[in-house]
């Protein structure tokens, strides 16, 4: 084992939580004005009730530097400290200049490795994989990991299968080296057969998805996949005081809690005033959870996020304690 001293970590934490919605709220209701659907409808199969949608101004960019400016203010940790930057997003509009490395400069920091990652859905708990990994190896000793989606400028306005589930936003961690471990080593894997069950393709490029394959997937296989994050935590179910999953759809939030033995733990719902914000889901609410002061301080919280790809990523991390 590395020590904390030498050219590694015994292992990494989260020091601190932040996050970015547009000001603008799209309500069931307002949906209903442009597309054949009902407040109703949504809500019993989602359990969407409202979500965010960028202005102008919202790019993946100047969500990133938002959510990731509060969360160095909430672990007090001055930007110059950073020596990574990774950014999870899957709809980056530009291959280059990377937006981890306008988050960066727009953030203030000096020379730090930046990197965007995209694996839909999962992306921040595999950004979060790559953090704690590169700090237990000693590639970098704090860590600003962040998911950022715009995914209202991908969505077809006229079908109501797919534009009532999204929303926009942008949620952010700060990870650092730890003495002993809070973040556990990644459980990820991938589903060969749902490779192409949700895309973002075309030109001009679309989200779509198999929405019943999906369904299928997360009902019948999801929870072994999320016990799996678990015990190679080298924790049980008992343990785990908080459930963070990918906010897809409340109608395969709450079954999936359920089976994981979930009524008296804390049940991240965010999906209900957010929507799906795909990669940005998992630390979005996380964050807003935390900021409303929801979350057990030093309680280990499982993350689990899946979907498009067809990727799923999880760990179980320790709620930080206030300062």
């Amino acid at each position: 084992m590395l020590s904390v001293n030498g050219t590694g970590s015994a292992g990494s934490r989260i020091v601190g939580f932040g996050h970015y919605q547009p000001d603008r709220v799209m309500t069931n209701e307002d949906l209903s004005q442009i597309v054949d659907t009902s407040d109703e409808w949504i809500v019993t199969r989602t359990g969407i009730r409202e979500r965010h949608i960028g202005g102008d101004d919202d790019t993946v960019t100047n969500m990133a530097v938002a959510a990731g400016r509060a969360a160095l203010d909430d672990a007090g940790i001055d930007p110059g400290a950073v020596d990574q930057v990774i950014v999870a997003s899957t709809s980056l509009s530009d291959r280059a200049p990377y937006t981890a490395g306008r988050v960066a400069v727009a953030l203030g920091m000096s020379t730090p490795a930046p990197l965007d990652i995209n694996t839909a859905c999962s992306g921040f708990e595999s950004a979060m994989a790559i953090a704690d990994m590169s700090i237990r190896t000693g590639a970098a000793t704090t860590s600003l990991v962040i998911a950022s989606e715009r995914i209202s400028g991908l969505v077809d306005w006229t079908d109501r299968s797919t534009c009532v589930l999204i929303g926009d936003g942008a949620g952010a961690a700060v990870v650092t080296a730890s003495k002993r471990p809070e973040i556990s080593p990644v459980s990820w894997g991938s589903v060969p057969h749902l490779v192409n069950a949700v895309l973002v393709d075309g030109e001009p490029q679309r989200f779509s998805q198999e929405g019943r394959s999906i369904y299928r997937w997360a009902i019948t296989e999801a929870e072994a996949h999320a016990r799996a994050v678990v015990e190679r935590a080298g924790l049980t179910m008992d343990d785990i005081e908080v459930l963070a999953f990918h906010q897809a759809n409340l109608r395969i939030i709450e079954p999936l809690a359920k089976a994981l033995g979930g009524a008296d733990k804390v049940v991240l719902r965010d999906v209900e005033w957010s929507g799906n914000t795909s990669a940005a889901s998992v630390p979005l609410a996380l964050s807003k959870a935390w900021a409303a002061g929801e979350l057990p301080e030093g309680a280990p919280a499982l993350l689990f996020g899946f979907g498009g790809g067809f990727t799923h990523a999880g760990q179980v991390v320790h709620i930080p304690v206030r300062r």
